[in-house]
């Protein structure tokens, strides 16, 4: 069988299948971004080929137009890799990727025999979800409409692709009632040989200092530092958890910039930066680091000796980092807030906080720091077992679903 994956940042939710159908002898292609693959493409063990140029929209375009816009351009741009993969001879059996961000919307025209299966993340929505949820960043009726144009590319999307998937239960509910019968809930997967408790775990700092569990590390862990994750509630909530917490280090990992929502308003060049002149002058600096974006390896190290994990979302799409973290056995401090309670049984395999209420995240941080909080630690990780795993759970929905599109493939 020939499999193309598709995704901007490839590989994405991708990382466990690309590479098992590869070892089963299936031929494997990965699609992505150039700008994100960097010098990455050469690393995977079967052939990635990027697509350039990452147009973007004319700033002439309607305001609501741009980020659809922006997403013709793309297909445009994958079409051209599409064209160069047939005339080598490469006519895939299955496409399997991300579209949201339009690389999928000329795919039926240059592979017509080709199944698709669409990886449906999440479905923009005026009520019920992100957009209005965060009181300090209210919607308007204008980004009520702007929401509408902007699923266009996933509206396409549900409409040529043979079947969808969807990583939750919650994300996949986004979705209009006509729609969800034709996605599946099925999660990208976590390798547990590789996330899992280590009790001997070191994490270094980048300036040189060392921590082991003995130390009271609490992390927060987001690839941009942005109110999607609830980084403004985090830090004014940070001088309150360091005067009750006097010997707890905090490490931040994340990048300055905005993956969802709106920038930092002027004239802050970043939310850290506004949330600093706001809170900082209040913060123990000698205990609150900042690490930016760190290589996995070191992540996962951060997350083996965390003594606790706070992790905030709007509602929207879960973070890797969550799970990952109940998968290294860390207590998992999350706030109360959809899809994150579809994981999180509180006071059994973690715990909630009121995504609003600062000081209900103080207190219960400090009483799980006090708290012998190995029996709920254990329990996060095996509710991981029992529902995330790749090799267990993940990869025989996958196959299901495969035979189902594909008899005779696999």
């Amino acid at each position: 069988m020939r499999v193309l994956f598709v995704h901007q940042n490839f590989p994405g939710q991708f990382k466990h299948l690309a590479p098992w159908l590869l070892k089963q002898g299936h031929e494997v292609v990965g699609m992505g971004d150039a700008d994100n693959l960097g010098g990455r493409a050469a690393g995977f063990g079967f052939p990635v080929v990027a697509y350039k140029g990452r147009s973007e929209a004319n700033a002439a375009t309607h305001h609501y137009l741009r980020s659809f816009e922006a997403a013709v351009r793309r297909g445009q741009d994958a079409v051209r890799v599409f064209i160069e993969l047939r005339s080598k001879g490469f006519v895939p059996d299955l496409v399997i990727g991300h579209p949201a961000w339009g690389e999928l919307l000329f795919v039926r025209d240059i592979f017509p025999d080709t199944k698709v299966v669409a990886y449906f993340e999440f479905f923009y929505r005026a009520l019920g979800a992100d957009v209005g949820f965060d009181p300090e960043y209210p919607a308007t009726l204008d980004t009520t409409f702007k929401l509408r144009i902007r699923n266009s590319a996933q509206l396409h999307a549900l409409s040529e692709a043979d079947a969808g998937i969807s990583p939750t239960a919650w994300q996949r509910s986004t979705y209009p009632e006509r729609e969800k019968a034709r996605i599946r809930v099925i999660h990208e997967g976590i390798d547990l040989e590789t996330v899992r408790p280590d009790a001997s775990a070191r994490y270094r700092l980048p300036d040189g200092r060392e921590f082991g569990r003995e130390t009271q590390v609490v992390s927060f862990v987001s690839r941009q530092l942005e109110p999607y994750r609830g980084f403004h509630a985090y830090m004014r909530a940070l001088p309150e958890l360091q005067r009750r917490l006097p010997k707890a280090h905090f490490v931040i990992v994340g990048s300055d910039g905005v993956s969802y929502g709106a920038a930092a308003p002027k004239p802050h060049s970043s939310y850290r930066e506004m949330l600093l002149a706001e809170v900082g002058s209040n913060l123990d600096m000698s205990r609150t680091h900042f690490v930016g974006r760190i290589p996995y390896a070191d992540y996962l190290k951060l997350l083996q000796v965390s003594r606790l994990h706070i992790y905030l979302s709007y509602p929207f799409v879960l973070s890797w980092s969550m799970l990952e973290a109940m998968a290294c056995g860390t207590p998992v401090l999350g706030s109360a807030t959809p899809p994150v309670q579809e994981m999180i049984r509180d006071g059994e395999n973690g715990f909630l906080f009121d995504f609003f209420d600062r000081d209900q995240l103080v207190e219960r941080a400090v009483r799980i720091l006090g708290m012998d909080a190995v029996p709920v630690a254990r329990a996060a990780r095996e509710f991981v077992e029992g529902r995330f795993s790749f090799s267990q759970h993940s990869l025989p929905a996958y196959l299901s679903l495969l035979r189902e599109l594909l008899p005779g493939k696999l």
